[in-house]
Formats: structure tokens, sequence, C-alpha cells
């Protein structure tokens, strides 16, 4: 019986062992598959629900095709700012992330050792350990008017920012920093270091050196870490609500019109604004290779 049972299932599992994609694409089938119908339908049901209307008397939801959402949200004077100031949050919050995030991955990828590499890689990780509200929460202890920051900087006659769109930053910064960390590093590992020498025996000086040779190489690490910092900061509201005083995001609007103002149709047409600016936005940035660097 078990003769016959291995000569049955034999051609099935040469087969298997000859095609090694065949095998993969048979075991990641059913995973890929629920994600996409859980992903797609979402964002169907979301693009759906945007052309749909309430009703003023009962406030429920009525299947009605409209474009008015649409409209208002592209025509909305608060739409427009609450869309320029997100956008321009998500783009300080990724400029911060990147200046701090290059000498200290710099460090990690040229200059530690491989003990003290593993070791940095652990710390740079070690804040995704604690929960996304503790950090930010943590972050509103500090910038309060008796919290640490304003300890460190009143002696000197500084003052804390306290809670606002500077608060935000901030904190918003901190969050997404190791996400940008860890693909420049990625990338800086990758870069010999015989080009490095190379340089400096041409003579040319530290900046050079980074303009010239480690910039080119380093760009499409760069836009890979860009895509977290950009993509997270669109779609956050709660480190807004935390430490964000009166300052609204485009998160916050979503939020509050599926919440107390119980307009969802509303809330979808919002909600397809940052869709549609990431998407624009990873379109570029596949263009330079970057995406390979995730």
């Amino acid at each position: 019986m078990t003769s016959e049972t291995s000569a049955r299932t034999h051609p099935a599992s040469a087969f298997l062992h000859r095609h090694v994609r065949v095998r993969l694409g048979l075991l990641l089938s059913a995973p890929l598959l629920w994600l996409g119908l859980v992903y797609i339908a979402a964002l169907a049901a979301l693009l759906i629900t945007a052309f749909w209307t309430v009703d003023t008397f009962t406030g429920q939801v009525r299947i009605e095709w409209t474009l008015d959402n649409i409209v208002t949200v592209i025509s909305g004077s608060l739409y427009q700012a609450v869309t320029l100031r997100t956008v321009g949050v998500a783009v300080v919050v990724t400029l911060i992330d990147i200046a701090v995030a290059l000498p200290i991955a710099f460090f990690m990828a040229k200059v530690a050792s491989k003990r003290w590499q593993r070791i940095l890689v652990i710390a740079v990780l070690m804040p995704l350990w604690a929960s996304y509200l503790v950090k930010a929460y943590a972050w509103r202890s500090v910038l309060s008017q008796d919290g640490i920051f304003a300890w460190l900087v009143e002696p000197f006659g500084g003052s804390t920012p306290g809670y606002g769109l500077h608060a935000a930053v901030i904190t918003l910064a901190y969050l997404w920093l190791p996400y940008v960390i860890l693909p420049i590093y990625a990338g800086l590992e990758r870069v010999p270091d015989s080009l490095l020498e190379a340089s400096g025996d041409l003579g040319a000086n530290s900046w050079r050196t980074f303009r010239s040779v480690v910039l080119p190489l380093l760009w499409p690490a760069i836009l890979a870490g860009s895509i977290f910092s950009f993509s997270l900061t669109l779609g956050d509201y709660i480190t807004v609500n935390i430490v964000g005083g009166t300052s609204q995001l485009l998160g916050n609007l979503v939020y509050t019109n599926v919440g107390a103002a119980n307009n969802l149709p509303l809330a979808s047409a919002i909600s397809l604004v940052p869709i549609a600016i990431i998407f624009v936005y990873l379109a570029a940035v596949r263009r330079t290779g970057a995406l390979s660097n995730l």
C-alpha cells in the first residue's frame, strides 16, 4: 500500500521539486490571495462610499450616487488648507528624519565595528518595541510647560514649544526615525569601502566624497526611507490629537467625520486625498529604483 501511494504521489512531487517557482507560488498563493482580497476590497469600499450621501434628517448613509463629497473636498478652503498643512508636515518630518538618519546610519555602516553594528541596530529597533501611544504620551510629557524639555532650555533663556504643530513635527519625526535609518543603513552597507578610499586617495575631502561618491549610490535608499516617514505622517491623526493642540491634519478630519460628525461618505472622500498623494509619490520614487531597497 505504501509503495502504491508513493507511486501515485511521485509525479507531483517530482514536478514540484523541479519547478521551484511553482512550489513557491503554491505556498504563497493563499496568504497573498487573502491579503489582496482584503486590501482591494477595503479600497474599493472606500472609493464607492465616497460617492454616496448622508440623509439630512436620519443621518444614515444612502446609496445615492453623487460627486458632492469629492467636489466639497477639492474646492473647500478648509480641506485645501489642511491638505497643504498635512503635506508640509510630512515633508518637514521626512527631511528631519533623513538629516538625523544619515550620520547615524553612516556611523553604523562604515565606522562601528561588527559587534557595535549589531548593538546599534538593536538600539535603533528598541523604540519599536514600545507602544505607539506610550511614545506619543511620553513626548506630551516632555514638551509640557513643566516637562523635561523646559527644564533643559529654561536655564539658557529658552522655552518649550508646548503643544501645537511644532510638537507634532517633533513627535512624528521621533516615531518614524527607525524606519528611515534602517533603509539608509542597508544602502550604505552596499557602498564598497574601496570607493571611499579611492576618493580620498584622489584628494577629495569628506564632503566631496559624500556628495560625489556616496550620495548618488545612496539616493535610492534615502528615497526608500522617505516613503515610510512621508506616508505614515500623511495618515496620522493620533499624535496630532495628543500633542498637536488645535492643529488638524487630514487624518483628524477623517476621524472627526467618521465619529462625531457621522459622515462616512465625506470621510471617505477626504481619505482619498492622502491615498492619491502617496500613489503619485510612489510612482515618482519607483522610477529611481528605490522600491527595491524596501
